[in-house]
């Protein structure tokens, strides 16, 4: 990693069908090897099942998910005279949507059905019903920082 000077954002182009650039960074984030058409079908399937259960656009779905997962605050270590502390930090937005990106994944990824598009669109129904692994990642996180508060202090 340079110290000289930040990595440049990459322009994201949005997707085809919903023109939509978080769903693309959604995809990305689902793709493993390259292999983006394949993670395309799994997305796209997703939003097609969500639109079948809820009768909704699966749009606004996915955006109430994303939301209810993001986090607000979270920790960070800080080292203070031999001692770490875990510091409580507000969450960037370009982190707290990254965040809720992972945790939705790692979340649709540990649960039983059988094919990933069904695994994915029912942790997104779940979690836009603030329920949900993904949710209570982000409940734990916010304990986390609730419980060493005491430490706001070291905040740099």
């Amino acid at each position: 990693m340079s110290r000289r000077h930040r990595a440049e954002k990459r322009e994201i182009t949005p997707d085809p069908k919903y023109k939509n650039e978080v769903v693309t960074k959604f995809m990305n984030s689902v793709m493993i090897q390259g292999k983006k058409s394949v993670a395309e079908a799994i997305v796209y399937g997703a939003f097609g099942i969500i639109e079948q259960k809820t009768k909704q656009d699966p749009l606004s779905v996915f955006r109430s998910a994303l939301d209810n997962v993001m986090p607000q605050i979270e920790v960070r270590s800080r080292r203070v005279g031999g001692a770490t502390y875990q510091v409580p930090v507000e969450v960037r937005m370009d982190r707290r949507q990254a965040l809720a990106i992972r945790w939705l994944l790692t979340a649709a990824r540990d649960r039983n059905e059988k094919t990933m598009t069904e695994k994915l669109s029912g942790e997104l129904l779940d979690a836009s019903n603030n329920r949900g692994n993904a949710v209570k990642k982000r409940e734990d996180t916010h304990r986390m920082a609730e419980a060493n508060r005491a430490f706001s202090h070291y905040r740099w």
